[in-house]
C-alpha cells in the first residue's frame, strides 16, 4: 500500500491530480513488496531553486529532487527501524511545463516521467555510471510505455 502526502505550494495551474501521481507512484514502487510512505511537494523556481542550491550546490531551480529518508542501520547493516518511508520528491512545476515545451513533449508524459525517475532514486536507483544509467533509463521506457508514453530520452 502507498501512502502519498502530496503537498501543493506552487501557484502553476493544470497540475496533474493526485490520482496521476498516485498511479506513477505505484507503478514505480510495484517492485517494492512492502509499503510504502513517501512525500511529494509541488514548488515554484524560487523555493525548487533555494532546496537545489542547499543540498546541491546549484543556484538554479530543476526538475525533481529526490531526498530518501536516512534510517539508521543496525549492528549487521539492515535498517535499525522497520518503517515504509522512502523520503521526499521535490518537483518544480514551471521547470516541468518549460522542459516538456523545449523538448517537444507532453506536459503528463514529462511529468509522468520525473515522478517515475524520482520514485527510482528513492528506490536506491541512480545515474551517476553508465551502466546504472543505462538500467535506470531502460526501467523508466518501460514504465513508460505501459502507461502510453513515448521514450524520454
Amino acid at each position: 500500500m502507498l501512502e502519498l502526502d502530496l503537498q501543493n505550494a506552487s501557484q502553476a495551474s493544470d497540475l496533474p491530480g493526485e490520482e496521476d501521481f498516485r498511479r506513477w507512484c505505484e507503478l514505480a514502487l510495484r517492485q517494492r513488496s512492502a509499503d510504502s510512505e513517501l512525500t511529494i511537494r509541488l514548488v515554484d523556481e524560487e523555493e525548487g531553486r533555494s532546496l537545489n542550491h542547499t543540498w546541491r550546490h546549484k543556484d538554479y531551480a530543476t526538475n525533481v529532487l529526490s531526498f530518501p529518508a536516512d534510517i539508521p542501520d543496525g549492528p549487521n547493516g539492515e535498517p535499525l527501524l522497520d518503517i515504509p518511508l522512502l523520503g521526499d520528491l521535490v518537483i518544480c512545476a514551471p521547470v516541468v511545463v518549460r522542459e516538456a515545451e523545449e523538448q517537444g513533449k507532453p506536459v503528463q508524459a514529462h511529468w509522468a516521467h520525473l515522478v517515475i525517475h524520482g520514485c527510482l532514486h528513492l528506490l536506491g536507483y541512480d545515474h551517476l555510471e553508465d551502466a546504472e544509467a543505462e538500467e535506470m533509463e531502460e526501467l523508466e521506457r518501460q514504465l513508460l510505455a505501459e502507461l502510453g508514453h513515448p521514450d524520454p530520452y
